[in-house]
């Protein structure tokens, strides 16, 4: 029996297990559905027993499937520790690392770039995903750290948080709008809102009550950049956090600050324990390093 492919195998199933769709954690490991499919096909046949009850598009684990789920988290969870342990509190083996949409290519990649430089050691899994999903798989151990909005609520005493960038509010129009006051076109033009089941959407929607604004409710988006497209087309403004570049190219947007609005805080939260405690601190360390660059780089928003 080959270990390291067995524990693949037993990753591959996990993920498809998390994902509830094949194309879904096929999307996720960088892989086709075909060779995440061939995986957990080899994968039942060495147990002897189906993992996964296909329907449709969706899956979901067989009872089967289910018994074996934790031991496999175990198992897959413990070889990745393993090389962390062996280096001796040098910071080596798997960060598991989540990130939101604008932290993907606004903070993740000088982040990660820093880190590689002092310590090439580290590998890395990177899952995307909104605050709200990265907050608690931190909080459950599924990832080691994350980088996501500051929830308003008090963290657990076995995470750790470090604010990397304050996003002020910022008020978006095409440059084809007249430039008028914010709250003006915001009652006279069409409203494309940023999702309030999204952390960062609740400190627009914040505003827009603290400052009694009746908006024409037009289209309801958890995709920054999406909405930044759609107001570049003319088809509506916005209230957006001034997230890290780069914005879509090409965009001829007017951007206006709100100074009166509550900042989005960007930060990375982590898990102060475990076997790769090493590898955390100096991925901490390297968001610290993020910080002080955008403190002395200064604002970025262009004002109208």
């Amino acid at each position: 029996m080959n270990l390291s492919m067995d524990l693949r195998f037993l990753e591959t199933f996990i993920i498809i297990a998390d994902c509830g769709s094949i194309a879904e954690a096929a999307r996720r490991q960088n892989r086709t559905p075909a060779a995440l499919a061939q995986r957990l096909r080899a994968l039942e046949q060495e147990l002897g027993h189906a993992l996964i009850l296909r329907s449709g598009r969706t899956v979901q684990p067989t009872a089967e499937g289910l018994a074996i789920l934790d031991h496999a988290r175990a198992l897959v969870q413990g070889a990745r520790d393993l090389q962390a342990l062996a280096a001796k509190g040098v910071p080596a083996g798997q960060l598991r690392l989540g990130a939101t949409a604008t932290a993907l290519t606004g903070l993740l990649p000088g982040i990660i770039t820093l880190l590689s430089t002092h310590h090439p050691s580290i590998e890395y899994f990177v899952q995307p995903g909104s605050s709200v999903d990265l907050y608690h798989r931190v909080v459950e151990g599924q990832l080691d750290a994350a980088i996501i909005v500051r929830p308003q609520f008090s963290i657990p005493k076995t995470t750790g948080w470090l604010t990397v960038r304050d996003e002020p509010l910022t008020f978006i129009t095409s440059e084809t709008v007249p430039a008028l006051d914010p709250h003006i076109l915001l009652r006279e033009k069409r409203f494309i809102r940023y999702d309030r089941n999204q952390w960062g959407g609740q400190i627009v929607d914040k505003y827009i009550r603290d400052q009694r604004l009746n908006v024409q409710e037009w289209l309801e988006l958890d995709a920054l950049d999406a909405i930044a497209a759609l107001v570049d087309r003319g088809l509506g403004v916005a209230i957006v956090p001034d997230w890290a570049p780069p914005w879509p190219q090409g965009l001829r947007l007017r951007k206006t600050p709100l100074p009166e609005g509550e900042a989005r805080h960007m930060g990375v939260i982590w898990r102060r324990s475990g076997a790769r405690l090493a590898a955390i601190s100096a991925f901490v360390r390297a968001c610290e390093s993020v910080r002080s660059r955008h403190a002395r780089a200064g604002p970025e928003i262009a004002s109208s």
